[in-house]
C-alpha cells in the first residue's frame, strides 16, 4: 500500500469541496489500496456525514452510509433485500460495509486485482487475460470484446429487480438515476463501470412502494454455502391472483457485467400459471442473449434453473 492522506468531513459540503477518494465501509477499497489496483493520494472518510436512516412509510428510502447488517434486520424491508443482504460476504463484513459503497463495489475478476497480468478495466488498452484465461467465474450476458468480468454486488440486483433509485449529489448540484441505467455495459470502455460524475457522492437509495414485492425472494447458488460470490443468482417479485402471475419482477446476477434485468421473462410470466411448468417456461427466455465463454457455459442451464428455483420460492410467499 503506498502512503496516502486521510481526512474525516463532518458536513457534506465540506466533502463535496475536497478532491480525493470516498471511504465508507471501505472493504473494497482498503483491499484494493493494499494490492495497488488503486492508489489514492487522499481519501475522504465520510462516515460522520448524516447519510443514515431507513424509512418504509411509502416504499423504502435508505441512507448511503446505512451498514447492510442493519438494513438486512430492519422491520418492512422487502424479502429480496433482506435476503440478498444476508446472503452477502460475512457478517463482520455486513456490519462495516454501506449500501452505498456496495453499490460501488468492484469487480472480484482475479485479473483486475492482480497488477502483474492485463486487464481493460484496471490500464485502458492492456487487454482482457480472462478472455483466454479462466474465466469459469465470468460473465455470459452483457460481455465485449474488452471485458468480461461481472458485477459482484447481491444487493444491487434486488434493487434493480424493484427499480430502485439513487440520488447523487456533487458541488454542482442533484440528480436521481434509475440504479439500472446507472451501471453501464463494458463495450470498448470498461474502465467506466458507471455513470458516476467526478466528485459526486451516492446520498440515498430510493425502491418505489410495490406492495406485492412482500412475496419476493432472493436465489444465490455458489460453490460453498458461505462468504462467496455468486455463480448465479435471481431476484424475483411475484403478484400473483387466482393462480396466475398478474406481474413479475425478474433480475439476476452473478452471469452478467451489471446487474441484469430479465424484462423477457417477466413478459412470459404475465399471464401465465404460477406452477412450475409455467415458470419453466417463461425462465427457458433467460439466456437466449448469452454468449458463454471457454469455461462457463454451463452457466447458460444453470441461469435457467436458478430463475425458476427462485419463482417457486417466491411463489410459496
Amino acid at each position: 500500500m503506498r502512503p496516502f492522506e486521510l481526512t474525516a468531513p463532518t458536513t457534506i459540503e465540506d466533502a463535496l469541496s475536497s478532491t480525493g477518494t470516498f471511504l465508507a465501509g471501505g472493504t473494497t477499497l482498503v483491499d484494493l489500496m493494499k494490492l495497488n489496483v488503486l492508489t489514492p493520494q487522499h481519501v475522504l472518510d465520510i462516515n460522520a456525514l448524516p447519510l443514515r436512516g431507513i424509512d418504509t412509510h411509502d416504499g423504502l428510502r435508505i441512507g448511503a452510509l446505512e451498514r447492510m447488517s442493519d438494513l438486512a434486520r430492519h422491520p418492512g424491508v422487502y424479502p429480496v433485500i433482506s435476503e440478498a443482504l444476508l446472503l452477502s460476504a460475512s457478517q463482520q463484513l455486513r456490519n462495516m460495509a454501506s449500501i452505498g459503497g456496495n453499490l460501488l463495489q468492484r469487480t472480484r475478476c482475479g485479473y483486475f486485482r492482480d497488477i502483474a497480468t492485463p486487464c481493460n478495466k484496471r490500464e485502458p488498452g492492456s487487454g482482457c487475460s480472462a478472455i483466454s484465461g479462466a474465466n469459469r467465474m465470468h460473465a455470459v450476458l452483457g460481455a465485449s470484446d474488452s471485458c468480461v468480468a461481472t458485477h459482484a454486488s447481491d444487493v444491487a440486483v434486488a434493487l434493480v429487480a424493484l427499480d430502485a433509485e439513487i440520488r447523487l449529489v456533487n458541488a454542482e448540484g442533484s440528480r436521481t438515476v434509475r440504479l439500472a441505467d446507472f451501471y453501464r455495459l463494458p463495450g470498448a470502455t470498461p474502465d467506466v463501470e458507471n455513470d458516476l460524475r467526478p466528485g459526486e457522492l451516492i446520498t440515498e437509495v430510493v425502491v418505489p412502494r410495490l406492495d406485492w414485492a412482500q412475496r419476493s425472494t432472493y436465489v444465490k447458488v455458489r460453490d460453498r454455502q458461505s462468504y462467496e460470490f455468486a455463480l448465479c443468482s435471481a431476484a424475483v417479485a411475484l403478484d400473483i391472483q387466482d393462480s396466475h402471475v398478474v406481474d413479475a419482477r425478474v433480475a439476476v446476477g452473478g452471469v452478467a457485467t451489471k446487474p441484469w434485468r430479465l424484462t423477457g421473462v417477466e413478459e412470459a410470466l404475465r399471464g401465465a400459471p404460477a406452477t412450475a411448468e409455467g415458470f419453466e417456461a417463461a425462465a427457458s427466455v433467460a439466456a437466449d442473449e448469452a454468449k458463454p465463454l471457454s469455461d462457463n457455459s454451463f452457466k447458460l442451464s444453470l441461469l435457467k434453473r436458478t430463475v425458476v428455483r427462485a419463482l417457486l420460492e417466491g411463489s410459496r410467499r
